[in-house]
């Protein structure tokens, strides 16, 4: 009996394991920001607060710009490209404090299969954005 049951145990406390990581690592779900223009910027609300996200140019793939995020209170925000049932590989952005909000310079991935239709996802404090937008 014994040598059935700890082998058992163990085969248990690893599914528990795995099932956890699992859902301690998908990530949380997104609250949509319709972007009409990225270049003019995208007004939403963050907790209450107004906030802004701009982009400096037009984005193209592997053609470098800046995005800007302003988030008054906010003391973290990265941001992330990702194309709708494409997985587009790790491309996650840490914005740095500039200019009384946030920002860095970063680069689209390239998509083989030539689509224009992204998602920004962009998480300030904790808290999960998803805004579409087309490329040139």
């Amino acid at each position: 009996m014994k040598r059935v049951a700890v082998p058992l145990l163990l085969v248990l406390a690893l599914i528990a394991i795995a099932v956890a990581g699992y859902w301690l690592k998908r990530p949380a779900e997104a609250q949509a920001v319709a972007c009409v223009d990225p270049l003019a910027g995208c007004r939403f609300s963050h907790r209450g607060t107004p906030a802004l996200v701009r982009f400096s140019a037009r984005p193209a793939p592997l053609a470098p710009f800046e995005l800007q995020v302003q988030a008054p209170g906010a003391g973290r925000v990265s941001a992330e490209f990702q194309m709708n049932g494409m997985e587009m590989g790790f491309n996650r952005y840490d914005l740095r404090p500039a200019g009384g909000g946030f920002a860095s310079r970063v680069t689209l991935p390239v998509c083989v299969s030539g689509r224009r239709d992204w998602t920004l996802y962009l998480v300030i404090d904790g808290t999960r954005y998803a805004l579409p937008f087309s490329t040139q």
